[in-house]
């Protein structure tokens, strides 16, 4: 699967540009004109590699959704700043406020896109080694970097996908109910717990052989779900 990076760029003629070299170069994109945009997307699950992100936007300032990204989404993920506010202060605050790296306009296409390819080198790097994996099947979740494969394909998950997946996978073998799911993942003791079995029959979708007739995500009548990771 392609690495997704996440374009935030209000100058349409700059956001193509970039997508068209970062598409050429293998990448997935989501051009997004407005850090409003881009934080629907998170919000809805999407979750990229690496965001590339400029300073200067109508309504919300880079800075301010660099500052929302790394407080309410994955700290890891790399984000390069992209921008014609190259004084010393703005890279400072672009540092300061969680960036990885800071590329000043006018710039190369072609040295943007290496640098892309370097950070998520580095990243992956970083990450094999000091990942917490867990396995069932063929299926292993990186968990720092909340990543599913089956061997080497990556299955796309939403955020919370993830994360009630995730759960599961760590207290295998013990039937759960659905409120005792919603809590530990949604974080919140009253909510919609019918949320709990959308997600299910979604990730059964992407994890079974016969979602109708799930080995790894038992229903147990009147307890909730099981989780079986020693399927042969």
């Amino acid at each position: 699967m392609r690495s997704k990076i996440l374009v935030i760029e209000d100058v349409k003629e700059m956001s193509d540009l970039v997508s068209m070299y970062m598409e050429n170069a293998g990448f997935e994109t989501l051009p997004c004109e407005t850090a409003e945009i881009a934080l629907e997307n998170l919000v809805a699950g999407y979750l990229p590699d690496l965001v590339l992100l400029d300073l200067n936007l109508p309504g919300m300032s880079g800075l301010e959704f660099l500052k929302q990204f790394r407080e309410k989404f994955k700290a890891t993920i790399p984000v390069i700043i992209v921008s014609a506010r190259d004084a010393d202060e703005d890279i400072i605050a672009g540092l300061g406020f969680g960036a990885d790296d800071f590329v000043p306009k006018p710039f190369s296409p072609k040295v943007l896109v290496a640098r892309v390819q370097a950070k998520l080198a580095r990243q992956a790097a970083t990450e094999a080694s000091v990942e917490e994996t867990l396995t069932f099947g063929p299926y292993t979740l990186y968990c720092n970097s909340c990543v599913l494969k089956r061997g080497p394909e990556k299955i796309p998950l939403s955020t919370k996908e993830y994360e009630v997946l995730e759960y599961l996978v760590r207290n295998s073998g013990s039937p759960l109910s659905p409120e005792v799911i919603y809590n530990a993942v949604w974080k919140n003791q009253y909510g919609d717990y019918t949320a709990v079995a959308v997600y299910v029959q979604r990730l059964r979708k992407k994890i079974e052989d016969d979602p109708s007739s799930p080995k790894y995500i038992t229903t147990i009548f009147g307890m909730g779900y099981k989780f079986e990771r020693n399927i042969k």
